[in-house]
């Protein structure tokens, strides 16, 4: 199954049905939030694009010999995203202790019927029996990760409602993202270098938050440093608060047309975090955008 997927192929349907009943089977069993030792290679925003996600395995190593962490948003936007997340789930049921998969934003119900992965399942299934597969995994993908007790791992980023790392372990997170609260905040929130604390999101869900916000949560937790995802980086990374927060992204030329580059993070058995930068694979630039959102829903690239 793995090997036919590596190739771009879908997965007959009645398969896509039966690894998401093993997937909600084994991500039931992950709290909250999951503690991982390093080393790991840590991945962001990946949307879709398959090609580039090959490209990841070629630079990072492929699962099992490399361990990894994905920050969520595996789907919408590029064309791809049927195969990406089959690609993942698999990867997750054969290698369950070295691979992790966060829940991102998008992987949702409401965000996915907007932005490509709905009308990509329609498209090449005929019906949205998938999609339902998919977004039911979706509800059972953990909420983040601490790596060696120093290192606090998440999509998006803080919620002024979680001081300590405990307090996410007790939200039930098996259901749909909802509009407001912690879950939501910690999927959709940003960081912002003029805000000191927490301020109002221009996404229409969650905050923004600055230095002082993530200084508390990492003295009250006893950690070093906040990784996340969720924003663009022209770069493919983005350093912040006196390297107490990092944001790696993993979509190269973002929707086949923002011309960024991208990036892994490799943390070593230390905690030295290095940053590998790539382009887009050439697969991956040769090919059309996918369909964009609907009119009036472009909350962000």
């Amino acid at each position: 199954c793995i090997t036919q997927l590596y190739t771009g192929a879908l997965l007959p349907e009645a398969t896509v049905q039966t690894v998401c009943a093993l997937a909600r089977q084994v991500l039931a069993e992950e709290p909250n939030v999951v503690r991982i030792s390093a080393p790991v290679t840590v991945v962001g925003d990946v949307h879709g694009q398959f090609h580039d996600l090959l490209e990841i395995f070629h630079i990072g190593g492929k699962c099992p010999w490399t361990n990894y962490l994905f920050l969520g948003d595996y789907v919408d936007r590029g064309n791809h995203s049927v195969e990406t997340i089959s690609l993942l789930l698999c990867l997750k049921l054969r290698y369950p202790q070295r691979i992790h998969l966060l829940r991102g934003n998008h992987e949702s119900r409401n965000i996915t019927k907007t932005y490509g992965f709905y009308a990509e399942c329609m498209l090449k299934y005929g019906s949205a029996g998938v999609w339902r597969d998919f977004t039911d995994v979706f509800d059972y993908l953990a909420l983040a990760v601490v790596i060696d007790e120093s290192i606090f791992c998440v999509h998006g980023g803080l919620s002024p409602s979680i001081l300590h790392v405990d307090q996410l372990m007790v939200l039930d997170r098996f259901g749909e993202i909802p509009h407001e609260g912690a879950l939501a905040d910690i999927l959709w929130s940003d960081p912002d270098p003029e805000e000191k604390v927490f301020g109002r999101s221009q996404r229409g869900a969650g905050y923004t938050f600055g230095a002082q916000a993530v200084e508390r949560f990492l003295h009250v937790n006893g950690m070093a440093h906040v990784l996340r995802a969720h924003q663009l980086c022209m770069e493919g990374y983005l350093v912040l608060f006196n390297d107490r927060l990092s944001t790696v992204w993993s979509a190269p030329n973002y929707c086949y047309r923002c011309g960024n580059v991208a990036s892994l993070l490799h943390v070593d058995p230390y905690l030295k975090r290095d940053f590998i930068t790539f382009d887009a694979a050439p697969l991956s630039s040769a090919k059309p955008p996918a369909a964009g959102p609907t009119q009036g829903n472009t909350y962000f690239l």
